[in-house]
């Protein structure tokens, strides 16, 4: 195996230090549809979507992590607009509930998106 070691990536464009490359980006993601048979309709690093019964899903990725120390975030939502307004690709409206279903401002929210920049 090669090593290439270098600063920065560039497209003649845009910049964008290799340590953002190697530890910011994304190493697996998907969107899927979680009704019926399941399917995903994008997603990087996915072998196959497993469906464990009813809410349960198994996410299989193509190239493994070396530990289990990864970081796993995730939201349902039974349409565009259950999660507090209207997803586009700008903007994701979101809500936060606590244990009684009741909404809440939460003290820790986060907040993950991956996907391909326009």
């Amino acid at each position: 195996m090669s090593t290439l070691n270098v600063s920065n990536i560039t497209d003649g464009t845009t910049t964008v230090g290799t340590s953002y490359v190697v530890n910011g980006s994304a190493k697996a993601w998907v969107n899927f549809n979680g009704t019926g048979t399941i399917a995903a309709r994008d997603s990087l690093n996915l072998s196959s979507l497993g469906d464990n019964g009813t809410g349960q899903y198994q996410v299989n990725y193509t190239s493994s992590f070396s530990t289990v120390g990864y970081s796993v975030e995730g939201v349902a939502s039974a349409a565009l607009t259950d999660v507090g307004g209207t997803v586009s690709v700008s903007a994701t409206g979101r809500r936060s509930y606590n244990d009684a279903g009741t909404l809440t401002d939460p003290t820790y929210y986060y907040h993950t998106v991956h996907g391909d920049l326009a």
